[in-house]
């Protein structure tokens, strides 16, 4: 266990004039407070709290944020209080460490709608100063370096945790090399045999390639030194298990296929030099074709900048060689820890001074506001989890914006990555002067110009083809939009309508004191509720009014009567003799009521909220319509004999017309029942006849109710009743058909 006076030694190093006492103080404090507690392996609990701290020190950290690490469990796990906390080491260390506190308590992997509400309270608090998330990380690090001490399930759990969400957070702040070992110890326990194996192919391969290493190394330095650059250095490493392993799934390669397990750094004094030194690299070795990225001149969003490229070097081994300055080398190492924030004591506000260094944490920033426009916990979760993981291309705008995108990413993630609103009026795009299909995925240079259209709505469709979590969270939520503006106008309909009904004036403002009444946050809310068939318009109707009395007209049928639905006194349907019911007859009964005419519907063309039922409609049919909670309207025949269903909730039934745009004419399906004879050509004749109709087949189901007969069940698509009707009276003319029938249920 590391010793108090060997801490504040470690802080001296790069922080001569450090607050010794500060750090003394918590040593004590948290000693004192952890007493006699001990850890899962057994040793003293103030070990933890100590290598947590040893770990910022490797980042460099100040002394503030190595006091936090040092008291970062005393809240949760010992008397300590917060007010204690304050008094003692300041508001602004209480507040750190009350942060930390909480996040301890979060599950990140439990059932979803819990996991994403946790992931926001994590992101949230990091957002508002980013050492809490430095001190986190440290903590989970050192977790998972002494995680064999814990139980088999609650490593499981823990290993899950840090694989989704605190090493790709890690990445995504530039802390790449925490990433790694972070990934490695999960790797570890959440896929022991494949760790296992590739440790031990590892190895082998290290024993083969003893001293290669230290070999390449001299080599590069020797070549740097050579043509003038004598204060290059250069680092060779074997690469980590889980990223072989990685490499090996997404490529689909195996063990011996792998040609870069060995990475090596060059690191000089400046910008220039890095361009002069990758010019003497290509110089004197081949390079492997496609295998090289500039991220100096084009950096990660997480503030990540080095050139890669890939070379058969000495040996004739193929080798992956970064080049970077010594300050793109700590930011590379020690990412969003490595900004001089915490360090210098500059002035100014944290989340001020560090958004204007820090590309990764305006990215921390961006992805907090996408709270505040999320609906649903489980988009959010996704949301972040896509960002997370994503992959780089750069894309340019016409003006030479530059647009980092996930790999995959289409057109339409790069509109919505610019704004939300240009990805909503997206209509096309140009992708380097040419007219592309909006489904084309776009590569590192593209020049994007985006096509717009005032009148366009995102289609639901776009959500399988964007990859970006930005734009999967605007299309829906453009998509559930759109949905609420037609069921609030459908809403709006039937309100109007039973309101007028009723004698009564509708408008939004009578509706504004009866919200409370009927359990709604707002008007629109409360009229999409109808249109969505949650709300019955005469409960509406009554909490607006509540003296108004519904007078329902009903006629007892005689015994041997059917019944068939007209409308009442208040607009609603409902079950009145009439003996064999036909269109003619329900037409007629229901022109006998005074009042507003029935609802008009266009089918399904602009109106999502309105369905049919499974045995189909055809213009010209007498329809109902009943409401069905949470789906809008089904329209039925008059004739359903499924209507019986609702026989005793006449409040869900609407009067309905057809309302047909003769400029957008389209098929509407019916269910038909033949009985023909089982003989050869019988379907071929029957088909043809349908054909020679224009009418569609839509599905045919057979079976053999006799030796000589066969029943066949047919969804046909036709343009109204009378074409319906013209079929029916064709095949009933067939030699082969015995019987021909609608079929209504």
């Amino acid at each position: 266990m590391m010793r108090q006076y060997e801490l504040v030694e470690r802080v001296q190093k790069y922080k001569p004039d450090a607050n010794e006492a500060l750090l003394n103080k918590a040593y004590v404090y948290a000693m004192q407070k952890h007493g006699q507690q001990k850890r899962a392996s057994g040793d003293p609990y103030i070990s933890h709290p100590l290598e947590v701290a040893a770990i910022l020190t490797e980042m460099h950290l100040d002394e503030s944020t190595i006091a936090v690490a040092l008291l970062h469990d005393t809240i949760e796990d010992t008397t300590a209080t917060r007010a204690e906390i304050d008094e003692l080491f300041g508001e602004d260390i209480g507040r750190l460490v009350e942060g930390l506190t909480k996040l301890k308590r979060l599950d990140l992997v439990s059932k979803k709608a819990k996991q994403a509400e946790n992931l926001r309270k994590l992101l949230l608090a990091i957002s508002d100063d980013v050492r809490v998330l430095l001190v986190k990380l440290a903590d989970r690090l050192h977790n998972m370096r002494t995680l064999e001490h814990m139980r088999d399930d609650k490593r499981a759990r823990i290993s899950e945790e840090t694989m989704d969400i605190y090493a790709p957070l890690a990445g995504r702040m530039g802390m790449q090399d925490m990433r790694d070992e972070l990934e490695d110890l999960s790797f570890r326990y959440l896929n022991p045999e494949a760790y296992e194996t590739v440790t031990k192919r590892l190895a082998e391969l290290s024993a083969r390639n003893e001293g290669l290493i230290a070999k390449i190394e001299d080599e590069l330095r020797e070549l740097m030194v050579a043509n003038g650059l004598l204060n290059a250095t250069a680092k060779g490493r074997q690469k980590k298990p889980y990223s072989v392993f990685r490499k090996m799934q997404s490529k689909s390669l195996s063990f011996e296929q792998l040609s870069d397990v060995y990475g090596f750094r060059l690191i000089v004094d400046d910008v220039p030099a890095c361009y002069r030194a990758l010019g003497i690299v290509h110089t004197r070795w081949r390079v492997v074709p496609g295998r090289f990225k500039d991220y100096i001149s084009t950096p990660k969003q997480n503030d990540y900048r080095s050139i890669h490229t890939t070379i058969v070097g000495p040996s004739r081994q193929r080798i992956e060689l970064q080049i970077r300055t010594r300050r793109m080398h700590d930011i590379a190492e020690y990412g969003i820890a490595a900004h001089s924030l915490y360090k210098d004591g500059e002035g100014g506000e944290p989340g001020e001074l560090l958004s204007r260094e820090s590309n990764a944490y305006s990215w921390l920033r961006h992805t907090i506001e996408a709270l505040a426009e999320g609906d649903n916990p489980e988009e959010f979760l996704e949301h972040t989890k896509l960002e997370l993981f994503q992959d780089q291309v750069f894309c340019f705008t016409p003006k030479g914006k530059l647009i980092a995108l996930p790999r995959g990413a289409t057109p339409i993630d790069f509109a919505y990555a610019v704004h939300t609103n240009i990805g909503d009026t997206t209509v096309g795009a140009k992708i380097n002067g040419r007219i592309m299909p909006l489904v084309t995925r776009l590569a590192n240079g593209d020049e994007v110009e985006i096509i717009r259209s005032g009148v366009q709505v995102p289609p639901a469709a776009w959500e399988e083809i964007v990859v970006t979590g930005k734009a999967r969270a605007a299309i829906r939520r453009a998509t559930r939009m759109a949905i609420r503006k037609q069921y609030a106008g459908l809403g709006h309909r039937i309100l109007e309508r039973t309101f007028e009904r009723a004698g009564k004036a509708f408008s939004r403002e009578v509706l504004k004191p009866a919200l409370h009444r009927l359990g709604q946050k707002d008007v629109e809310d409360a009229i999409a509720s109808v249109g969505r068939g949650e709300l019955s318009s005469l409960d509406v109707l009554k909490a607006v009014y509540p003296d108004f009395k519904d007078e329902r007209t009903t006629i007892k049928p005689a015994a041997d009567q059917g019944w068939f639905n007209m409308q009442s006194a208040s607009g609603m349907m409902f079950r009145l003799p009439g003996g064999e019911r036909t269109a003619h007859d329900a037409t007629k009964a229901a022109s006998e009521i005074d009042g507003p005419d029935p609802l008009p519907i266009r089918g399904l063309s602009g109106h999502m909220e309105v369905h049919f039922a499974p045995a189909g409609a055809v213009p010209g049919d007498r329809i109902v319509g009943i409401m069905d909670e949470g789906k809008g309207m089904t329209i039925y025949p008059i004739q359903a004999s499924a209507l019986q269903r609702f026989d005793d909730q006449p409040e869900r039934w609407i009067d309905v017309r057809w309302d047909l745009d003769a400029a957008n004419k389209q098929r509407f399906s019916a269910k038909i029942a033949i009985n023909a004879l089982n003989e050869p050509g019988t379907l071929a004749t029957i088909a043809q006849k349908i054909a020679g109709l224009d009418i569609n087949i839509r599905t045919m189901t057979m079976g053999r109710v006799a030796a000589d007969f066969s029943e066949l069940a047919l969804e046909v698509e036709v343009w109204d009743l009378r074409h319906l009707n013209q079929l029916l009276t064709q095949l009933k003319d067939l030699d082969c058909v015995s019987t021909v029938k609608r079929v209504y249920d």
